[in-house]
C-alpha cells in the first residue's frame, strides 16, 4: 500500500476518534439537570472545583459553535438544515452537522483510498468517489429518522383526534385539550404537542403555533386536522364532531396504508436484494482479488460498470415507484 494512503487513513481515524469523543462530551455534559447545575453554582456540590477547567473548554467549543451558527443564520441552507434536524428531533445545531458532514466524507474518502489500493493511481479516485457519497449519508440518515419519525406521529394522530374530541366534550377548552394530549400521548406526538404549548405560552396566537408543528412535522393528515381547527375558530360549529370524523378518517387511511405496505413488502424487498447483490459481490471481489476487478476500469471498458450502475439504479427507482401507492 503506498503510504500516502496510510497518513490518509491514519489521519481519518484520529479525526474520528476526537469528532465522537467532542459530541459524546458535549451531549453528556447537556444531559445534566437543572438540579445538579444550580446545586454546582450554589457551591453546594464537591465536583464545582473539579469540573471548572472541564467548564472552560466547554465553553470555549461553545463559543466556536455559536460563532459558526450566527455566521450561518439566514442562510437558505442553513434554515433548511435546521428544519430537517427538528424533524428527526436531533438536538444538533448547524455547525454541529456540517462538521458530521465532513467527518462523513473523510472517513468515507479514507475507506474508498484502502479498499481502491489494488486500482493504483486509481485508488484517489474511488477515494474521492466515495467521499462525494459519504458527504451525502448524513443527510440520508437525518432524512430517514425524519421519515420514520412522521410516519409513527401519523398513526398516532387517529388517536390522538379522537382524545381531543372527548376532551372538548367532557368541557374542556381546545388549548386545554392540546394540553392533555401534550402529557398522555405516546411519543413523538406528546413531544409536538408540548412545543405548541410553550409556543403559545411564550404568546404565541393557537394558530401560529399549530402551523409551525405543521412544518416540522409535514403531514397531510395534520394540515386536515388544523386546517378544520382554524376554519372552526372563524365559522363556529361543533368540533368534537368534526374532530371525530376527520379522526375515522385518518384512521381508516392509516389501517388500508398498513394493508397496502403488507402486500408489497415482498416486491420491496426483492428490489433491495436485486440491487444491491451486485455490488456486494463487486466489493467482495475487491477486497479478494483487486486484480480481477480492475480490468473492468481501463478504458474503454470503463463503459461497462458505468452502464451496469446506471441499469441498477434504474431498476430499483423503477420497483420503487410500482410498489408505491398513495391513498
Amino acid at each position: 500500500m503506498q503510504p500516502i494512503i496510510l497518513i490518509i487513513v491514519a489521519v481519518s481515524i484520529v479525526v474520528v476518534l476526537v469528532v465522537v469523543l467532542f459530541i459524546t462530551r458535549s451531549r453528556r455534559r447537556k444531559k445534566t439537570n437543572v438540579t445538579d447545575r444550580l446545586t454546582d453554582y450554589a457551591g453546594g456540590s464537591t465536583r464545582a472545583g473539579e469540573t471548572t477547567a472541564v467548564t472552560k473548554s466547554s465553553n470555549a467549543r461553545e463559543e466556536v459553535a455559536a460563532r459558526i451558527d450566527k455566521a450561518l443564520k439566514g442562510k437558505g441552507f442553513a434554515n433548511e438544515i435546521s428544519r430537517k434536524l427538528a424533524r428527526a428531533d436531533l438536538r444538533l445545531t448547524v455547525s454541529e452537522f456540517i462538521g458530521l458532514k465532513v467527518l462523513s466524507m473523510g472517513a468515507a474518502f479514507a475507506i474508498g483510498s484502502f479498499l481502491g489500493r489494488g486500482f493504483g493511481s486509481f485508488a484517489l479516485v474511488v477515494g474521492l468517489l466515495l467521499g462525494i457519497l459519504g458527504l451525502y449519508i448524513p443527510d440520508i440518515m437525518v432524512g430517514r429518522k425524519g421519515n420514520k419519525r412522521i410516519k409513527t406521529f401519523n398513526s398516532q394522530l387517529g388517536d390522538t383526534i379522537m382524545l381531543c374530541a372527548n376532551s372538548l366534550r367532557s368541557g374542556y377548552s381546545l388549548l386545554q385539550s392540546l394540553e392533555l394530549i401534550s402529557k398522555e400521548a405516546p411519543v413523538p406526538m406528546c413531544d409536538e404537542f408540548q412545543r405548541v404549548i410553550r409556543e403559545v405560552s411564550l404568546g404565541l396566537a393557537t394558530r401560529e403555533a399549530l402551523s409551525n408543528m405543521l412544518r416540522r412535522v409535514p403531514s397531510d393528515d395534520l394540515d386536515l386536522l388544523i386546517t378544520a381547527i382554524n376554519i372552526q375558530s372563524e365559522v363556529g360549529g361543533n368540533l368534537a364532531t368534526i374532530l371525530d370524523k376527520i379522526g375515522h378518517t385518518i384512521r381508516e387511511r392509516v389501517r388500508i396504508k398498513g394493508e397496502i405496505k403488507v402486500l408489497t413488502a415482498q416486491q420491496q424487498y426483492a428490489g433491495y436484494i436485486i440491487s444491491g447483490l451486485p455490488l456486494a459481490l463487486c466489493g467482495v471481489l475487491m477486497l479478494i482479488s483487486p486484480q480481477y476487478v480492475t480490468k473492468m476500469f481501463p478504458w474503454p471498458y470503463t463503459c461497462m460498470p458505468i452502464c451496469g450502475l446506471i441499469l441498477i439504479a434504474s431498476g430499483f427507482m423503477a420497483i420503487m415507484k410500482i410498489v408505491q401507492i398513495d391513498i
